[in-house]
């Protein structure tokens, strides 16, 4: 049966943070396996203040690399789903990478490891939602927009928590040129992408997406969720000097039908205000750790509980209880003690106008949105939003924002082409100022790219930085694909900008910051690896 609409009854917007009530879950469903008791179970929905929603290609990527970000988001007690591209099969053996190990497991049996790690994965929810693994789920087959099914996992104790597989076939390589898979279906590679249907899955029938139905399919949980924060992998994380991509392929091409879908979902009426968040995946490995020791180690046990390390049979599946490929090293590459975001970290969308006026900006529905008000003791205006970048576009997360010696605000961001074939996607910087102090924005401008070469291919630069001269000249700072630092400056005041300028530096990570000292020189920073 198709899924009842849920409505939305109110956007709550204080300080640039968005929430939503009227959110209900998908609560209902047979249930298998060890779960709540009688086959009809059914659970009463709830209605929370906001929702988040992750979608990640494999099982674990969430665990990884947007942690603790996730069991912050459980522990409130707002809605939380997390939707899985692909089954993450791999090569169908549920033991760690060692060819002796692997000739011992037996032949391989992809439907078995896909369900392994989804018993992992329900293991880690259930904890961090309720403390016990061991946690009922209810489990059950719905249709989705795209033609096919998908399988909805439903926490008993706790029914805002969700669980969306849409069983997809994963690229079984991480930069392999394979047709079968993601990057394939995007790139028109094949016509369609199969799915890898898990044992145990209460999805019967075996079903393919093409592109388009695979954006409509993942639009469709976005519409029937109605989530105000959506988190993803990075679209465009660069590539090494050999040309393959720095993060797995499936990672980078998930990632870029979640925008596809996202840019579909922000054209339908009557959802709440979303914004979108890129998380760094295994780019993680060369950084240094951003995480307190002791939300390190929380996060760590979740991981070990999703690696079944006590090899324990608690969950009464053949296929086992988790996944024992990343019992050999639950911390990652490092991942476990960091959590970083490849756009959008800066403290820079928020300035001051004439007369003591504030102005933040924050990237909503694809779209610049603005607040302002004229005191400290005023109510805050908005959103407003500005208009479009243009047909088939979404400004991507983060908004830097300065004030020019007149006292008009100008407002950068960078933004994703989506296009029609795989060669039109790619990034720009754009800005917009406007017309008179304390007025309306003009329409954007693009400064385009200093990348040249493979534009649909790496798209890597990063969230821009912005000084203003005391003539009122700005220079805006980029870092490229090549992790080096380039600029273009204004020729004069409200004119127009000059080419990019090189301007070097190596292995440059996130956003540089700039600043102007009281002589009007420019400063500009920018972390690197180690510094």
């Amino acid at each position: 049966m198709p899924l009842p609409s849920r409505p939305r009854l109110a956007a709550l917007l204080a300080a640039i943070t968005v929430g939503v009530a009227g959110t209900t879950a998908w609560a209902y469903g047979h249930v298998t396996g060890r779960q709540a008791d009688g086959p009809e179970a059914f659970v009463t929905p709830s209605v929370t203040q906001g929702s988040a929603l992750q979608v990640v290609a494999h099982p674990d990527d969430d665990l990884f690399f947007m942690n603790p970000d996730l069991s912050r988001s459980i522990s409130t007690g707002i809605k939380v789903t997390t939707v899985y591209l692909t089954s993450g099969e791999s090569d169908g053996r549920n033991e760690a990478h060692s060819p002796h190990l692997q000739d011992a497991a037996g032949p391989a049996d992809r439907a078995a490891y896909a369900e392994a790690r989804q018993n992992g994965i329900r293991a880690a929810y259930a904890e961090m939602a309720t403390g016990e693994r061991t946690s009922a789920w209810q489990r059950r087959s719905i249709p989705t927009a795209g033609g096919g099914s998908a399988e909805v996992d439903v926490l008993v104790a706790r029914p805002e928590v969700n669980l969306v597989w849409m069983q997809l076939r994963e690229a079984r390589s991480i930069s392999g040129d394979n047709p079968d898979s993601l990057r394939g279906l995007w790139d028109g590679k094949v016509p369609a992408l199969g799915a890898q249907l898990t044992s145990g899955t209460p999805v019967k029938p075996w079903f393919s997406y093409t592109k388009d139905q695979a954006v409509a399919a993942i639009a469709d949980v976005f519409a029937r969720y109605e989530p105000t924060t959506i988190r993803t992998q990075d679209p465009t994380p660069g590539r090494t000097a050999a040309g393959t991509f720095l993060d797995h392929q499936d990672h980078v091409y998930g990632a870029r039908f979640v925008q596809a879908a996202a840019e579909r979902y922000a054209k339908s009426a009557d959802r709440p205000h979303f914004s979108l968040q890129n998380y760094v995946s295994y780019p993680n490995s060369s950084l240094p750790p951003t995480l307190d020791p002791q939300a390190a180690e929380e996060k760590l046990g979740y991981l070990k509980t999703y690696a079944w390390m006590d090899h324990q049979d608690w969950c009464g599946s053949p296929a086992g209880c988790g996944d024992r490929k990343t019992a050999t090293r639950p911390t990652g590459a490092g991942w476990s003690q960091t959590i970083r975001y490849s756009r959008g970290d800066g403290t820079s969308w928020l300035t001051e106008g004439p007369t003591g006026r504030l102005w933040a900006f924050a990237v909503l529905d694809g779209r610049m949105a603005y607040w302002s008000r004229t005191g400290a003791q005023a109510p805050w205006q908005g959103p407003r939003f500005l208009p479009g970048t243009g047909p088939g576009t979404v400004v991507d997360a983060g908004a830097k924002a300065v004030r020019l010696p007149d006292g008009r605000i100008a407002v950068f961001a960078t933004r994703t082409t989506l296009g029609t074939t795989p060669q039109d996607y790619g990034r720009d910087v754009v800005y917009a100022v406007q017309a008179a102090a304390g007025g309306t924005f003009g329409p954007w401008r693009s400064l385009g790219t200093p990348d040249t070469a493979d534009i649909s291919g790496t798209s890597a630069i990063g969230g821009p930085a912005v000084a203003v001269d005391p003539a009122g000249r700005m220079t805006v700072y980029v870092r490229d694909s090549a992790r080096t630092l380039r600029a273009r400056t204004q020729e004069a005041a409200g004119g127009s900008f000059g080419a990019w300028e090189e301007l070097g530096g190596a292995g440059l990570q996130g956003d540089p910051v700039t600043a102007t000292d009281g002589s009007g020189r420019r400063h500009v920073y920018a972390a690197t690896t180690g510094s």
